[in-house]
């Protein structure tokens, strides 16, 4: 009996890719600006919540080996590459809902999301 597995690569494939919303850009330029030693936000994953995964959000000095880069109105956003085959095709906004502010990410890949906004799961 033959196992014919096929593998990829994560490095080989063609994204889609993530997009900026021009608010999203705009308080990243904010970020960056009130943090002179950051170049802009890193995006990653983790396991979190009761669907699977949530989003990581922090500021960075720079994109780490594996990361990709997506630039939007000078915002850059630093994406683990690893993340890619579950938030691919994602949309990153920025915007206020009440009095709260907030990154909102709206991800094609989610097949559902937890009833707190917390996580989701692909």
């Amino acid at each position: 009996m033959t196992n014919n597995v096929e593998t990829f690569s994560l490095n080989d494939t063609a994204w889609q890719g993530i997009v900026l919303t021009d608010s999203a850009a705009k308080h990243i330029c904010q970020l960056v600006e009130k943090n002179p030693e950051s170049q802009g936000l890193s995006l990653s994953i983790k396991p979190s919540g009761c669907t699977g995964y949530g989003y990581v959000i922090e500021l960075a000095t720079g994109p780490s080996e594996d990361d990709l880069v997506y630039e939007h109105n000078g915002a850059k956003l630093f994406v683990a590459l690893k993340a890619m085959p579950f938030i691919d095709g994602l949309v990153v906004d920025y915007v206020r809902e009440g009095l709260n502010q907030m990154f909102k990410f709206n991800n094609p890949k989610a097949q559902n999301v937890c009833g707190c906004g917390e996580s989701f799961g692909v």
